[in-house]
């Protein structure tokens, strides 16, 4: 995202256009992907609820997520553009917050990966996961990703 300091991440939050709603999607390639053709979206506000509740020394990642949601809501598959789009909107409206925090860098993205998109880059995430007993490592030489060791370990279950 830019301009982060120009928006208004809470009021992003609670916008629900036309969501929750499942639609179905008759794309072979995207029903192979996703095993079905039941595609649910689920409003900001979903993601936040939810990333609200990952506890102390624990973590999740989007997919973890969007997977709940998906079998919570009769769906096959959860949409994933708005996922990644809506965790970020729940970060950034709770760094934008000065109370009622949710612990956005508890969720990670596929494979355990930080999220440089959140509110202090990967930098600041790192420093709070690693606040919490876990231990990050750098994968690559020329496209440098950070990752929670052995995430799954710590992953929390919904």
């Amino acid at each position: 995202m830019a301009n982060e300091d120009k928006k208004d991440f809470n009021a992003m939050l609670h916008k629900a256009t036309d969501m929750p709603k499942i639609q179905i999607v008759t794309d072979e390639t995207t029903i192979k992907k996703y095993g079905g053709e039941k595609m649910y979206f689920a409003p900001p506000l979903s993601y936040d609820e939810i990333m609200k509740k990952i506890p102390y020394g624990k973590v999740i990642t989007v997919g973890m997520i969007r997977d709940y949601l998906a079998k919570e809501n009769g769906a096959d598959f959860t949409d994933p553009i708005t996922a990644g789009i809506f965790v970020s909107i729940a970060a950034w409206a709770s760094y934008q917050r000065t109370e009622d925090e949710t612990p956005y860098w508890r969720t990670l993205k596929a494979g355990g990966e930080l999220n440089p998109k959140y509110p202090g880059g990967v930098e600041a995430q790192r420093e709070k996961l690693e606040a919490e007993g876990h231990a990050i490592i750098r994968k690559g030489r020329t496209n440098i990703k950070y990752y929670v060791k052995d995430y799954e370990q710590a992953a929390f279950i919904l």
